[in-house]
């Protein structure tokens, strides 16, 4: 948490990304007072500053320059994705690529130079052989927070100018200019280049852009890559590098020089008369649903070798009638898709099957959950016979029989494990659990309404009542805000708040469910739960709640108001923003 005197700070940003709500939560909860504006163009920026009155400016994620008119009359403080002496708009890109050991973040004051203003702060950090996206909500955003953090202290303290002495880096970084990086820096040849190069090439594109390339002939970008095994690789020994070899959890298998990855996710390029249909990232093996029929399916057990990549996964842990299992699913993005829902859901029911007394519901190690499947569901809009509505009714139905299945599970004590952010119905899928335990650096949005005013369900209008009270929950849901994990263990939204550093966090939660699992009262606990279920079921059966929400919800999807399918379109084709939220935008 940052601890200084209050200050007016306007937060200026691209969109309200990961990083940007962590610094809005942090900061918010140190006391100060936040604005956010949405980075739209010179004239609304300009206009931000003189409605709000900042002390300071800070730019946690910008795509473009802070206007001259702006930075020359209050200090703007930009967060930089690289070390001191690192320039360019491609940092975090460059050093995947080039497999840096070390980064880091740098707060450096705007000015008429790109990336090359005074340093306020900086901060590194030992990298990781892992995607763009899963660094930058780890360690740059940790890194962030502590630069962050010294820099807002050192103009509390009212200096206006940066540190005389800041520490620098050891060794001190030479100053470069890395320019935009491009697909061709980013072409993967699969003739000549190895595995691990070709992991760093897909790695560095993860999110935005993914690297250009084609699949059975049509140009497309590929992203959220893994390594495939030895094992699964065995069978197909004499395939040429580059082909297609098998699919699974919607991932296509491509054969490398000497192996294989699994790619997840894939865009189609789009042709320049293209009004956006099949522009964004789709599961891979969706959106080539005819031609990856033909391959294969190579599917995984739930407890398997380390090595063996699959979304879900299964390890038991513990001595017998202490025994404590961790069923774990790794989405990408935290997006639920249908089919990932039913996976999961029959997953939850095969491993009840097996006696533990603790079962841990883990989520995957960048997200536990955001809810249903935006881009699956904007798919649907552009398949024959089918209907964005439609889709999300089949989503939303798929995710509360996987939040039902763990509601109704009242023969042993289950736990959710938030190791990433929660968000919409992702957040509420945590709480069917009894108890939910998350890291320090975990983000909860709790609510549903920034997506087109959706109302909701997953059983929230039970869940959160029985944690928060009516009132509580009716508050929750009206803020729109982030929630910091150390502030909804305050409210009683969570149970448990991880402070140590997230490395070790598995083995931490494992350890803390064996000593539950065999603690002198686990029977009583368990009674105490079935008693409680069975109270609340006479009061107001389970299958209300669901009715009740699910009209709302099919107001939402099948109504007049088409603001939810408008809101969905806008966030999964990444269009401009109009306008920064009136939520955040409290200047306005």
């Amino acid at each position: 948490m940052i601890h200084t005197s209050a200050l007016r700070i306007l937060l200026l940003c691209h969109s309200f990304n990961s990083l940007t709500q962590r610094l809005y939560a942090e900061l918010r909860a140190s006391g100060h007072t936040l604005s956010v504006e949405l980075d739209i163009n010179d004239r609304v920026t300009e206009e931000a500053v003189a409605l709000f009155q900042p002390d300071i400016v800070l730019a946690p994620f910008l795509k473009r320059r802070i206007p001259a008119s702006v930075w020359q009359s209050v200090t703007c403080l930009v967060v930089h994705p690289g070390p001191p002496g690192d320039q360019g708009p491609s940092a975090l890109d460059w050093a995947v690529l080039q497999g840096e050991s070390r980064w880091g973040v740098t707060v450096l004051q705007a000015n008429g130079d790109f990336d090359a203003g005074p340093v306020w702060a900086h901060a590194s950090f030992q990298t990781r052989s892992a995607a763009k996206g899963d660094l930058y909500r780890r360690e740059v955003t940790a890194a962030a927070l502590q630069a962050v953090t010294d820099a807002i202290q050192h103009f509390a303290q009212g200096h206006r100018t940066a540190p005389d002495a800041a520490p620098t880096p050891t060794p001190t970084p030479t100053p470069r200019w890395q320019p935009l990086m491009k697909q061709e820096h980013r072409y993967i040849d699969w003739a000549a280049d190895d595995t691990a190069r070709v992991l760093a090439k897909l790695h560095c594109a993860d999110g935005q852009p993914g690297v250009l390339d084609a699949l059975w002939g049509q140009a497309c970008y590929l992203m959220d890559a893994h390594p495939a095994s030895a094992a699964v690789l065995h069978e197909f020994q004499e395939r040429a590098p580059g082909e297609l070899l098998a699919q699974r959890d919607g991932a296509l298998l491509r054969r490398t020089r000497d192996g294989g990855v699994w790619i997840g996710q894939a865009r189609l390029l789009a042709a320049p008369s293209d009004a956006g249909a099949g522009s964004f990232k789709q599961i891979a093996a969706e959106l080539f649903e005819h031609e990856a029929a033909t391959l294969p399916q190579r599917p995984v057990p739930l407890q398997r070798a380390d090595d063996e990549w699959g979304e879900l996964r299964y390890t038991e842990h513990g001595p017998e009638g202490a025994r404590v299992g961790c069923l774990s699913f790794d989405f990408y993005n935290g997006a639920m898709s249908t089919g990932r829902c039913e996976r999961l859901r029959a997953a939850w029911l095969a491993v009840c099957q097996r006696p533990t007394q603790v079962l841990m519901l883990m989520g995957g190690a960048g997200f536990f959950s955001n809810g249903i499947d935006l881009n699956s569901i904007e798919a649907a809009a552009h398949h024959a016979g089918d209907s964005a509505a439609d889709a999300s009714w089949r989503n939303i139905n798929a995710m509360n029989d996987l939040a039902l299945a763990v509601l109704q599970t009242t023969d042993r004590l289950t736990v959710s494990v938030l190791r990433g952010n929660a968000g919409a119905g992702g957040a509420f899928l945590a709480l069917t659990a009894d108890e939910i335990w998350a890291h320090d650096s975990v983000v909860l949005n709790p609510h549903y309404k920034n997506m087109g005013n959706l109302y909701g369900s997953e059983y929230w209008t039970y869940l959160l009542p029985r944690r928060l009270g009516v009132v509580g929950a009716k508050d929750l849901m009206a803020q729109r805000l982030p929630l910091l994990a150390r502030s909804a263990l305050a409210m009683g939204l969570i149970d448990h708040c991880d402070v140590q550093d997230r490395a070790g966090l598995d083995e931490r939660c494992i350890a803390r469910a064996l000593a539950l699992a065999g603690s002198y009262n686990w029977s009583e606990r368990l009674a105490a739960k079935q008693a409680q279920r069975a109270e609340d079921e006479a009061r107001r059966p389970l299958a209300d709640h669901r009715e009740q929400e699910l009209a709302r919800m099919h107001r939402n999807f099948y109504g007049f108001d088409p603001s939810y399918h408008v809101a969905r379109h806008h966030f999964v084709h990444k269009l401009p923003h109009a306008w920064t939220p009136r939520h955040l935008a409290v200047h306005r």
